[in-house]
């Protein structure tokens, strides 16, 4: 299935505009701090390694030999980044109005394969199971009970339900979940594809509770996270997923638009292999 990139220059011109100049700020910051270095990946390298005295999350290595990154859990705020041109949370339109997964039935779930509200949809590819902690800067990085996430991601074809041709009226590979005791929302889905022009990511927007998860303007944080190279290129040998391989060829963590000034906050780590899935883990710092 083809994606639709009629925006996608819009989308990049967004992010120079704005990305760079504020993630590069806080990467003063943090050196000035003898904090996280942020130091940006160079091309053809996805594995992103910092230390502090803070508690750090190690990703293990699948059968396959699929090995996650060494990433820290800084007491730091994740970097703000564009929502792209298919957020689906009422900010933008599509072909049939205003495009807001956040008010149909059903989108409060773990589980985001299968489309919702009378959508029968159900997106292929390999199990991915996402857990993000939420932690609260403003409070020494104290678990964010209560919190709330929206996360969406692309298709393996590279497609985004809601907006790409032949799933405009498909929902899957989005959802909302509240953070538990801990701070965790976990997200069963699949492994997204490369499409043209960007690394693999995921969207993600942070809401103060879950009661008000229902509107964008309430949101305190918009971010993407992305996974190891070594991760991506195991997951991409898989069937399913062939364009994505001469799409991420033709792209780096270093020529990105959005991780092309370090991921050392948004680089998941991974355990697991292509034919059992993978777990990504993600510790996100927002300010509440």
């Amino acid at each position: 299935m083809a994606h639709d990139h009629t925006t996608l220059a819009d989308d990049l011109a967004t992010m120079l505009k704005s990305a760079a100049s504020r993630r590069q700020s806080l990467r003063w910051l943090l050196a000035g701090a003898a904090a996280v270095p942020l130091a940006g990946c160079g091309a053809g390298g996805g594995d992103s390694t910092s230390t502090t005295s803070s508690s750090t999350s190690t990703g293990s290595t699948g059968s396959t030999g699929s090995t996650g990154s060494t990433t820290t859990a800084a007491c730091s705020v994740i970097p703000e980044e564009t929502g792209g041109p298919y957020p689906g949370d009422g900010s933008n339109r599509n072909a049939n109005g205003v495009a807001n997964a956040l008010v149909l039935s059903g989108i409060v779930r773990s589980d985001i394969r299968a489309s919702v509200a009378g959508a029968t949809g159900v997106a292929q590819g390999i199990p991915l199971t996402i857990r993000l902690q939420l932690v609260n800067v403003g409070a020494n990085c104290a678990a964010a009970t209560g919190a709330a996430v929206y996360l969406w991601h692309c298709t393996r074809e590279g497609g985004y339900s809601m907006y790409s041709n032949g799933i405009v009226n498909e929902n899957y590979l989005r959802g909302v979940q509240e953070a538990d005791s801990q701070g965790v929302v976990t997200f069963q889905t699949i492994f997204p594809g490369c499409y043209d022009g960007r690394m693999p990511h995921v969207h993600f927007e942070v809401y103060p509770t879950l009661a008000k998860a229902s509107s964008a303007s309430n949101r305190v944080k918009t971010s993407q996270f992305t996974f190891p190279l070594t991760t991506m290129n195991e997951a991409y040998a898989s069937s399913g997923y062939s364009a994505s391989v001469s799409n991420l060829a033709r792209i780096s963590f270093a020529t990105d638009n959005v991780f092309s000034d370090g991921t050392a906050l948004q680089m998941a780590s991974v355990s697991g292999n292509a034919t059992q899935g993978y777990v990504a883990t993600l510790t996100v710092g927002v300010s509440l």
